[in-house]
């Protein structure tokens, strides 16, 4: 898998700290949110191989389906359904290990096998989340968690 291969060039902590200024280079002067988060969404991808990077922003009462890099995605989703709705309603990061034993999970792809979901603040409010799918299980950690944290946070032109 792409993904192991990125991890054994160097450790994952490593990879992301190179791609903060990367991104942060990327977004710099730019603030059409659209264009931030299409660039985000393919860094992500390009660097760690992941299946699916992309954004869902909040419109009302429902996710629905921004930028991403990886095959067709379900196109809305409402709050607390799946790993997405939940991470909203909870405004939380949610690591899924296997996405087949969450509760609820809505299988957009069946090859996705584990997941996270960053929720996008404004203030104490979510107006996003930015979602990753590994077609690996246990793909992702508290470093990912960590790091993606602070990447959505880079992005400017929410307002």
């Amino acid at each position: 898998m792409a993904e192991d291969l990125i991890i054994k060039q160097g450790n994952k902590k490593e990879v992301y700290e190179a791609l903060l200024p990367q991104i942060q280079g990327l977004l710099k002067g730019e603030d059409d949110v659209v264009a931030n988060m299409a660039n985000v969404a393919a860094a992500l991808k390009q660097t760690f191989g992941f299946f699916w990077v992309g954004f869902y922003v909040v419109k009302g009462d429902t996710l629905v389906l921004a930028p991403f890099q990886g095959p067709v995605a379900c196109t809305r989703i409402r709050k607390g359904k799946g790993v997405c709705g939940k991470a909203w309603e909870d405004t939380r990061t949610i690591i899924v290990p296997d996405v087949d034993r969450f509760p609820g999970h809505i299988a957009c792809n069946s090859a996705s096998r584990s997941e996270i979901v960053v929720p996008v603040l404004s203030g104490n409010k979510v107006i996003a989340v930015l979602d990753i799918d590994s077609d690996t299980l246990d793909s992702f950690d508290s470093t990912d968690a960590f790091y993606l944290e602070q990447i959505v946070t880079l992005i400017n032109g929410w307002d």
